[in-house]
């Protein structure tokens, strides 16, 4: 039977970045609901203000920060354990979409590897250790991608970053449980098609495949409870087979030594659907 994680227990402390908007606002009002004391924290202030009108109280607070900025993480760390205290669930969730192809944007590159990977790398390395040291329980979520599993073509700068994400997050779990006296975990979050201001690109409606982020955050919770490391999300147009046949695919490039993203290589889209088929 799942059990919730002790870590989001009432009047424990949790810290959202990314938080005014989408699959972090989500998190930071769940967070809120089940009694913890909650910092969101994201460079747009303004929808920070937004983001807890009519929550206003003891309970929460706001940081506006850029993730790719380290001494400004350090600072939102700071100032969290001077408000609130020790920390109990981290959740490393800002992202940016942008991007480009290996030859393209150098600047966007620069851009997406800062956000998404360093701050990430940042949010960790800023808050983690006194988690660890504190000895009671504690959880860390890192938001990846499954771009960042399978390298759809299109925005490799993305893909990178969310590659980095998952190898840092899984590297950090191991970390963890080696360390003597640790309770806490790590969980990689990997959100399927989720409708977002990332994702929406100016579209107020919400696409019908679309999960919306309360969706996704319900499956965290229910992975976590799960003691799940991969939290594998699903959405409207992907079910849990296809994900999994996908990914077992992008591994066998490695595997069976075909074309890299064979999955989108003319000689291989037969192979490919037939797989997916699940006759081969």
């Amino acid at each position: 039977m799942s059990t919730q994680h002790p870590a989001l227990a009432p009047g424990n402390v949790a810290v959202v970045t990314g938080a005014a908007s989408g699959i972090g606002l989500a998190a930071a009002r769940r967070f809120l609901d089940l009694g913890l004391r909650v910092c969101l924290a994201d460079r747009d202030e303004a929808r920070l203000a937004d983001a807890i009108a009519g929550r206003a109280s003891a309970d929460v607070m706001t940081y506006a920060l850029d993730v790719s900025d380290r001494p400004a993480v350090d600072g939102l760390a700071a100032t969290v354990a001077e408000h609130f205290g020790p920390v109990s669930v981290l959740m490393n969730n800002a992202g940016i979409g942008a991007g480009g192809d290996a030859l393209s944007n150098p600047d966007a590159w620069t851009r997406v590897m800062g956000v998404n990977f360093f701050g990430v790398l940042h949010g960790v390395q800023a808050f983690v250790p006194a988690m660890a040291d504190g000895g009671a329980p504690g959880l860390v979520v890192n938001t990846g991608s499954k771009q960042g599993i399978t390298q759809p073509p299109g925005n490799t700068a993305y893909n990178v970053s969310k590659s980095a994400v998952k190898a840092l997050t899984e590297g950090l779990a191991h970390t963890l449980r080696n360390r003597t006296g640790c309770k806490v975990t790590a969980h990689l979050l990997i959100p399927g098609f989720t409708h977002t201001g990332m994702t929406a690109r100016g579209r107020a409606d919400q696409p019908p495949g679309a999960w919306t982020p309360e969706q996704v955050v319900d499956r965290l919770l229910d992975g976590i409870a799960a003691n799940e490391f991969y939290v594998l999300c699903q959405d409207g147009e992907t079910t849990r087979e296809q994900d999994e046949r996908r990914i077992l695919w992008a591994t066998g490039d490695l595997v069976e030594n075909r074309p890299a993203l064979s999955r989108w290589h003319p000689d291989w889209k037969d192979a490919f659907d037939r797989f997916m088929a699940g006759r081969g």
